[in-house]
């Protein structure tokens, strides 16, 4: 159990302003499995004054001394790669053995590849009379979800301070535990006092403190389109720059001359990922007419493969979801799926195959599943799969094209050539072909209410970046 009362600002552990506290519960016993503080307006207002402080000499220090520091940070994060796996398993119920090959594993090699990155990047440039500079922002707000708690916010700390910019990092209150790993790695660093700030808190004070501050030069934000929405409104005021990644509905696109096995292998093994609470994952499976059968299935098939329970053992696939209210939300479209009628091939609202204790429901597959039916078109963060089949390939992109949403997408086709072209028509920010690898090193982010802006690699970078003209005259 974790039990954090202070905050960190200004490079020391201090008391926060006020005494409330959010308890964290382990979604897979409902037991507390921590407890942090909940900031108020007081205390983002010292860590923003304390990141504003520390700007201007984190600004002027030499690419290469940053780029030291992110190797600490890098080196820390590896060392205690273990503890970041229990802890995020312990406050977000991803299994264990998949905790430490994502949870913990990823965001060390977010961190590493800004330090080969930074070392190339030309921070400058030179054309005609003009000198162009990339400048930091400034004070970064960075406000993250709970389903991949460290990852999302090492995926804005990396390239924020090798840009130079300064951060107040607000994570999420359902999952806030391995937030506090990272302060302490950071602190062991010897980063600059200031230059890294962490406050605990809600979304309602702490969150909305952070996006209407006038200290706060940028916005980070990952999380639903609810919430960004909101984020973007409370940011408007100073017209601050806003970066957002927001929710998706991503279409994985079934050619006819696809293996089918592995690609249905593959869209559920994306769609049940983190029990389905992945705003990238593959939830709509979009299959010829003529193959629907055999695809249903063998979506049933794998579905039934992933069985729930006990995340800290390393034969489950399935752990619960992060909370009562969650589990609350994904019913609702389950029930609303029955509803509407599309064809329930395995799992459902019954949770008599679930544990007794833990925010689980079965895993789901939807069957002929029209596209404006309600789990068609919106975000269900849980693991349930829509089959929809289609007449051409015409039809399909329209499908995978129909709704608000547009993060990620895959296609899959024995021609490579024939993909190439499909992905091409597809409106997502990231589309995978076959099921090619993730690039830490590709830019991650939204086409429509998926959001604005990109993460990751020399992208994520630029984002936390400003540019300068100085023109000269010439002699």
């Amino acid at each position: 159990m974790s039990m954090r009362s202070e905050l960190y600002i200004d490079g020391q552990w201090v008391t926060p302003s006020g005494e409330e506290t959010i308890e964290v519960v382990n979604p897979a016993t409902e037991d507390l499995a921590g407890q942090v503080p909940a900031a108020q307006k007081a205390d983002v207002d010292r860590a923003v004054l304390a990141a504003g402080l520390a700007l201007p000499a984190w600004s002027e220090t030499p690419v290469a001394e940053r780029r030291e520091y992110l190797r600490l940070i890098h080196q820390g994060l590896v060392e205690r790669s273990e503890e970041i796996a229990l802890t995020i398993t312990a406050e977000v119920g991803m299994p264990i053995k998949l905790s430490r090959q994502i949870q913990a594993r990823l965001p060390a090699t977010i961190m590493g590849s800004y330090l080969s990155l930074i070392d190339d990047y030309p921070f400058s440039e030179t054309i005609g009379n003009s000198l162009i500079v990339k400048e930091p922002v400034g004070v970064a707000a960075c406000i993250t979800p709970w389903n991949y708690p460290l990852h999302q916010i090492v995926a804005k700390l990396a390239p924020a301070l090798a840009a130079g910019c300064t951060v107040v990092v607000k994570p999420s209150e359902l999952a806030p535990l391995s937030a506090y790993l990272l302060a302490e790695i950071v602190h062991a660093a010897a980063l600059p006092a200031g230059v890294f700030n962490l406050v605990t808190g809600y979304g309602e004070t702490a969150g909305a403190a952070l996006a209407g501050h006038s200290g706060v030069d940028l916005v980070s934000f990952t999380g639903s389109l609810r919430a960004g929405r909101r984020i973007a409104e409370q940011a408007s005021a100073s017209i601050k720059r806003v970066s957002l990644e927001l929710g998706g509905k991503s279409a994985s696109l079934i050619l006819e001359d696809a293996d089918l096995a592995a690609a249905v292998k593959g869209t559920v093994g994306s769609c049940f990922l983190n029990s389905g609470q992945t705003c990238s994952a593959l939830t709509r499976m979009l299959v010829p007419e003529a193959l629907y059968g055999d695809a249903a299935a063998l979506a049933v098939e794998c579905a039934k493969s992933f069985a729930l329970g006990d995340p800290m053992s390393d034969k489950t696939r399935l752990g619960p979801l992060v909370s009562a209210a969650q589990r609350e939300r994904v019913l609702h479209y389950l029930q609303q799926g029955v509803l509407e009628k599309a064809e329930l091939l395995t799992g459902g609202a019954d949770l008599a195959s679930c544990p007794e204790r833990g925010f689980f429901v079965p895993p789901t597959v939807f069957g002929r599943v029209a596209p404006e039916m309600t789990i068609a078109r919106e975000e269900i963060f849980g693991p349930v799969l829509c089959i929809m089949p289609y007449r051409d390939l015409d039809h399909a992109v329209a499908i995978a094209n129909g709704t608000e949403y547009g993060l990620a997408a895959a296609v899959w086709s024995a021609d490579g050539a024939k993909a190439l072209q499909v992905a091409k028509r597809l409106r997502a920010g990231q589309v995978d072909i076959n099921g090619a690898p993730f690039n830490p090193l590709a830019p991650f982010g939204g086409f429509k209410q998926s959001g604005r802006g990109r993460e990751l690699g020399k992208y994520g970078l630029e984002e936390f970046l400003e540019v300068k003209s100085i023109q000269s005259r010439q002699p």
